[in-house]
């Protein structure tokens, strides 16, 4: 069975941003990078599934150079071996134009399974991985919290509002966006890294893809969120205050 997880390369949560001299996007040139929590979730996923199941697992990136150093991250995890799409302005790509070119990379593999996180914690657009399904023609499920697979088929559970869940069986190759939090995530092992220094790494470009950079989403202005202080005094008897201070939390900062 071959697993292909696409991963994504995305700055160090702790980092400090600060917004660039274009005030469309953040100043990188300080910043340290890690691999997007959602899509680490995913590759577990396809780790645990190799490990039930046998075959290979494929890690699939688009990204710049520097993108190398998460690759071999998932690498040192387990992944049998990567292919990186490199492109240094990935910035110049929508969604759609991201999964043009990890599905023009995932045509070469001819994968049983493909998995993407949920969503980048960069952008967060929460679209790349339907996107890639549907230019494959493969069907897909979302926000999957777990997966087993049987013989040609997999069935899926997929998270819901208020606490449901739904079940859905459907026939392989598929797609699936993981849920963060599927499972416990595994360190990388001493020999683990060892070994990820030997492993083979695909390099490939848009261009040799065939995938142009197109946009049709553009980022107007960046900016942190203004912060505000502001007190409300209730007026009336504890009782009515009280109704009225639950009121709010209910419906307008919608904490309880």
């Amino acid at each position: 069975m071959k697993i292909l997880v696409a991963i994504k390369q995305v700055p160090l949560r702790d980092s400090t941003l600060r917004i660039d001299a274009s005030g469309r996007w953040i100043e990188e040139r300080d910043l340290s990078f890690e691999i997007n929590e959602p899509d680490a979730y995913a590759l577990e996923e396809a780790l645990q599934l190799k490990e039930k199941h046998g075959g290979e697992v494929v890690a699939l990136c688009a990204g710049p150079a520097r993108a190398q150093q998460t690759i071999r991250e998932a690498l040192a995890k387990g992944a049998d071996r990567a292919v990186h799409v490199e492109e240094e302005n990935l910035g110049a790509f929508d969604s759609l134009g991201v999964a043009r070119l990890l599905a023009e990379a995932a045509r070469g593999e001819n994968p049983d399974l493909i998995l993407t996180g949920l969503q980048s914690d960069d952008l967060g657009y929460g679209q790349t991985g339907v996107i890639v399904a549907e230019l494959l023609g493969l069907p897909h499920s979302t926000i999957i919290m777990q997966a087993e697979v049987n013989g040609a088929a997999i069935r899926v559970k997929r998270e819901l509002e208020d606490g449901w869940f739904q079940h859905i069986a459907m026939p392989l190759p598929a797609v699936l966006t993981i849920q963060s939090g599927i499972n416990k995530l595994r360190y990388a092992t001493l020999m683990g890294i060892k070994k990820a220094k030997t492993k083979e790494i695909k390099r490939v470009t848009a261009a040799e893809l065939g995938v142009a950079a197109a946009s049709k989403v553009r980022i107007e202005k960046l900016y942190a969120p203004h912060k505000a202080k502001q007190a409300q005094i209730f007026e009336g008897d504890a009782k009515t205050a009280a109704a009225a201070l639950v009121e709010k939390l209910k419906f307008e900062v919608r904490v309880i």
